[in-house]
């Protein structure tokens, strides 16, 4: 056995549990913030996201250069290299998660219109509800060596998209306000912007998932249709 490459794996992997609950933490702070229905993130909040996201970019430079050193320095077997590349790969979606997080809580201040989010502001919060569990799943599934946890995420990035397309007709049927009125119109921008931000959470989850079913048993199922008629 080779114990500088096992400890090498080890410490990667201790490395992506610490961003991956990061992430995750993130995510809970903004769905807080969200579940409120304000328009306001609280300045304690405000602070703990920014000063997660620079931990989670420091995360992710240093476990990217640890698994080239490995790579390079131990001569993983195939097993663990895939390993290490579904890593590599889930490292760099969940970095992006934590940037959609940052995206979702600057924007909220910018809505200027509060009645029209707080009329919204319940479907919203479901739908980031639905992308925070893809995400806790995703991971789970590569952490628990889970593959049902990464078919189910796969299967549920169409419900996010579903999801999306309802709040969008919704937010029409709400617009009967004068549309001349810049603050409603910021507000709407600043909700579609909220919106995106979420559905790319649940692309993001999707990925780590694609990553998870490399790393177990080598098929690579990206740009793969899952059978969404599958037992959940």
């Amino acid at each position: 056995m080779n114990v500088k490459k096992e400890n090498a794996i080890l410490d990667i992997l201790s490395r992506f549990e610490d961003m991956a609950n990061l992430i995750l933490h993130q995510l809970d702070l903004v769905e807080g913030v969200m579940s409120q229905g304000e328009a306001e993130v609280p300045d304690e909040v405000s602070k703990e996201i920014k000063s997660n996201e620079k931990k989670i970019n420091k995360l992710d430079v240093k476990i990217g250069e640890k698994i080239i050193n490995t790579i390079v320095l131990q001569k993983p077997v195939a097993s663990d290299l895939r390993q290490m590349m579904a890593i590599y790969q889930m490292v760099s979606d969940l970095e992006r998660i934590g940037d959609l997080v940052t995206n979702i809580a600057g924007s909220i201040p910018r809505i200027k219109d509060e009645a029209v989010f707080e009329r919204l502001s319940d479907v919203i919060s479901n739908m980031l509800i639905s992308s925070v569990n893809m995400v806790r799943k995703s991971i789970l599934s590569f952490i628990n060596n889970d593959r049902e946890y990464a078919i189910w995420t796969i299967k549920n990035d169409s419900v996010i998209d579903e999801l999306n397309h309802k709040l969008i007709k919704k937010t029409v049927k709400k617009s009967k306000l004068p549309k001349e009125t810049q603050d409603m119109l910021l507000s709407f921008i600043n909700i579609n912007s909220i919106i995106s931000n979420i559905e790319r959470i649940a692309d993001h989850a999707t990925n780590v998932a694609e990553a998870s079913i490399y790393s177990l048993d080598g098929t690579d199922i990206r740009h793969q249709h899952i059978d969404l008629d599958d037992d959940d």
